[in-house]
């Protein structure tokens, strides 16, 4: 007993830090899209950071909540209602058994997350609650569908953590990235191009890649499949940039041409169609 979905959203799921060390067999790290968030809400109501966590994506879900418990919600900006009166963000609430949540709507950034005193108690696969089709059954919640958490036991008075959620750097539109093993091999005005410009995103964004609208001819040859990471940003034959994300594969066939830090992945995590991007290019030394 824990929660049930009267209404899935967008594309709700579980998500916790995600599965190390599998990429041997193909298996992608998943875990939540924009960590620092998840880590923020486990924090304010006293989990460890690893715990599992709801991530919401721009349309979040409506939940009947069957048993009590201490939740808290984490996003740039949203609109969420508990029992039809609206609740503010970053604020540990009690919510009561037959208590209705409403996560209306993300109204700033793409992504919103529910941490749950105690954690979700969904099944884990290879050390991780979080969902990946085909290795658990669901990509993401479905209507009417119960999901377990920890029972609540209301403390006197406990004070979870005080933190800064420094909301400020997954706002920005600046994207800090390293070269790429493949990057050496773009002509100098290729890679002036690439990291000069503005960019957007096009409609392409999901959990496993966002790719970029503007495209950038070239004549690469192609290549073995190589190692790739999240935050690795490939370069197709067609000249598209794709940002590869927590779901993306393991190995990849088209040149590596440059880098994401964690910060810098978490903060396109937050991004949606159409939003504009300024890569920074960091060196390593």
């Amino acid at each position: 007993m824990g929660l049930k979905i009267l209404k899935e959203g967008l594309f709700t799921s579980i998500q916790d830090r995600g599965r190390f060390g599998y990429a041997g067999i193909g298996v992608p790290q998943s875990g939540a899209m924009d960590r620092y968030s998840a880590k923020i809400a486990n924090m304010l109501v006293g989990n460890d950071a690893s715990e599992a966590v709801m991530e919401c994506t721009l349309i979040g879900p409506k939940i009947l909540f069957e048993k009590d418990a201490l939740i808290v919600l984490v996003a740039l900006d949203a609109e969420v209602v508990l029992n039809k009166e609206i609740i503010p963000l970053l604020k540990a609430i009690k919510v009561k058994k037959g208590d209705k949540l409403h996560i209306k709507q993300v109204t700033q950034g793409a992504r919103l997350y529910m941490a749950i005193n105690g954690g979700f108690q969904t099944k884990e696969v290879l050390n991780s609650k979080s969902f990946y089709a085909p290795l658990t059954k669901n990509k993401k919640v479905g209507k009417q569908e119960s999901l377990a958490f920890s029972t609540f036991t209301d403390r006197k008075q406990k004070d979870f953590a005080k933190v800064n959620y420094e909301k400020e750097g997954l706002a920005t539109s600046k994207i800090k990235v390293f070269k790429g093993p493949e990057w050496h091999l773009l002509p100098e005005n290729l890679q002036q191009e690439i990291v000069k410009n503005d960019l957007h995103f096009s409609k392409n964004t999901s959990r496993m890649a966002y790719q970029i609208e503007e495209k950038f001819p070239n004549d690469l040859d192609g290549m073995l499949s190589q190692p790739v990471l999240s935050g690795t940003v490939q370069l197709t034959p067609d000249g598209n940039l794709i940002i590869l994300m927590r779901d993306a594969q393991t190995t990849g066939g088209y040149p590596r041409v440059l880098q994401l830090s964690e910060e810098s992945i978490n903060t396109v995590a937050q991004k949606k169609q159409g939003d504009l991007i300024e890569l920074e290019l960091v060196d390593l030394e």
